[in-house]
């Protein structure tokens, strides 16, 4: 894969309206494009679905976690809309029920791991008894035992992991900041090269590019720095 299969950039945007300009102005420098709760609570599925029939690729970034089911039925309309990814917590029940749903369809299924917001003590708080180093592996443990396509991590545990689930699961990092960038809320962070270096496969770029003042030159920008990487 080049640069541009492996760059996600994520539409964290308040309407379709700004999405839409952010993605003319990257044009074709950018395949791949993630939809999270914020676009989709704006009209962002009808959104998705358009990006797809022009080519585009869509992580759709619903970190899905209901019974069975549920998650299965959810799953095949997904399935059914051309995107790419999709998320899931990475509970072992729900990953085994998307998998079955999605067989066949070509639907990559991504188990959630620890979100990149959260350090030890905010997993501490949710009750688990797991640093989030410790509760990523098992996660990850989980997710291959389970059939899934990859994984979301820190790029912090993207050399850990891969060890775990082989050279062929899909390991997707947000989390991503450029060298001086502004962190935001995201306490597990790494640069685009350093990621890539560490295992990670395809990275999820936001804030660093929609709202920089110029977004098709931090895209290239970091395109570059991940093409440079990738050559090595």
């Amino acid at each position: 894969m080049t640069a541009r299969d492996r760059l996600i950039v994520g539409l964290d945007l308040p309407t379709i309206g700004e999405a839409e300009t952010i993605v003319r102005a990257l044009g074709d420098d950018v395949l791949f494009y993630k939809i999270g709760y914020q676009l989709v609570f704006a009209g962002g599925l009808e959104f998705a679905r358009d990006l797809a029939a022009d080519g585009k690729k869509i992580f759709l970034d619903m970190k899905l976690l209901d019974i069975d089911n549920t998650v299965a039925k959810g799953v095949e309309n997904i399935a059914r809309m051309g995107m790419s990814m999709l998320t899931l917590h990475a509970y072992p029940k729900a990953m085994r029920a998307a998998v079955e749903a999605a067989a066949g369809s070509g639907l990559c299924l991504l188990g959630v791991t620890v979100l990149t917001s959260m350090d030890e003590q905010d997993v501490i708080d949710a009750g688990y008894e797991y640093d989030p180093h410790t509760l990523v592996l098992r996660r990850a443990e989980q997710a291959r035992a389970a059939g899934m396509g990859g994984i979301v991590c820190s790029a912090e545990e993207s050399a850990a992991v891969r060890k775990i689930v082989g050279p062929d699961m899909a390991i997707v990092t947000p989390g991503i900041r450029p060298a001086g960038s502004d962190r935001g809320d995201q306490k597990r962070v790494m640069t685009p090269a350093d990621a890539l270096k560490a295992g990670s496969s395809h990275l999820v770029v936001a804030r660093p590019i929609v709202k920089a003042a110029d977004p098709k030159a931090a895209a290239l920008a970091i395109l570059a720095e991940m093409s440079g990487t990738l050559r090595v």
